[in-house]
């Protein structure tokens, strides 16, 4: 198992925060789920780009920092969804702030991402 060079930093939220939201997926992951997609295949099909290895990757670390919970149900085929536990909850006024900071900036923002590349 990978073990870090620099430990995490306790004394700072914010440092605990990036150390949970460490993932170019993480955050779209809780808000699909949030969302109410709830599967792997469509959180799958939801985030193209992402491989399946690095989705279950996070998915996993997200239910490991206590963010999200997996259900498994005894049938067959094999069913799973996730689920957001209450301190996953707790992430969405942060993610959706944070959309509408994106959104209220969009104009900017595309120009300073299209310039580059």
């Amino acid at each position: 198992m990978y073990k870090k060079k620099i430990p995490v930093s306790l004394d700072c939220g914010l440092h605990l925060f990036m150390e949970i939201m460490n993932g170019k997926w993480k955050i779209s992951l809780i808000w699909c789920v949030y969302s109410g997609i709830k599967r792997p295949g469509q959180l799958q099909r939801k985030m193209p780009k992402a491989s399946r290895r690095v989705l279950d990757t996070q998915l996993k670390q997200l239910m490991d920092h206590g963010i999200l919970t997996k259900i498994n149900y005894n049938e067959r085929p094999l069913k799973v969804e996730y689920e957001l536990t209450e301190l996953g909850k707790s992430l969405i006024p942060t993610i959706k702030s944070t959309a509408q900071w994106g959104e209220d900036h969009r104009e900017e923002l595309e120009k300073l991402i299209d310039s580059n590349p």
